[in-house]
């Protein structure tokens, strides 16, 4: 993990390696509850049987959306700006979902830094994401984040005066 004080001290890294995330895996119960909230309940994700009658996986996969929502989570386990106070995705560039990711099947994220900018109150990281497997060469998905660092001088302090400690990332 690259542990940094201000976001411009990543500079640096720019065209390397920010970190690898821990393994992580998804159940058929995560997927399921995926599913039921965004309404995308296609068999090929919900119905354990027939997906391994008639797709072509062998059984159920995680929806690629899914897949891509881990990438918040796990961005934090590869690179710290200690002074950010808060976070916003900016959004998402040329993203690919290259191989399923089936249930209990190990996962993480590989995080590079390819561009970062000053904005007028904060800094603009463009984060390339590869989500990868233990079980092949082939990443679950490839994709470009574009991520705004809101740091300050000072700590942030909310109307009761608590320091705001929280990353939304």
């Amino acid at each position: 993990m690259i542990t940094v004080d201000r976001a411009g001290r990543l500079a640096a890294r720019v065209g390397g390696e920010l970190g690898v995330s821990d393994w992580i895996s998804l159940s058929e119960a995560d997927i399921a509850t995926f599913a039921a909230v965004t309404g995308d309940e296609h068999w090929l994700h919900t119905d354990p049987p027939r997906a391994a009658r008639a797709a072509p996986f062998g059984g159920v996969i995680a929806h690629g959306f899914l897949a891509l929502s881990l990438v918040t989570a796990l961005s934090k386990q590869c690179y710290e700006v200690r002074s950010a106070v808060r976070w916003l995705n900016y959004g998402l560039d040329r993203i690919r979902f290259t191989a399923p990711l089936r249930p209990d099947q190990a996962v993480r994220l590989r995080l590079s830094l390819t561009d970062i900018q000053a904005a007028p109150d904060a800094t603009r990281l463009t984060l390339h994401c590869v989500l990868e497997t233990e079980a092949s060469t082939i990443p679950v998905l490839v994709a470009e984040w574009i991520v705004l660092v809101f740091e300050s001088e000072r700590e942030q302090r909310d109307g009761d005066g608590e320091t705001e400690t929280g990353d939304p990332r």
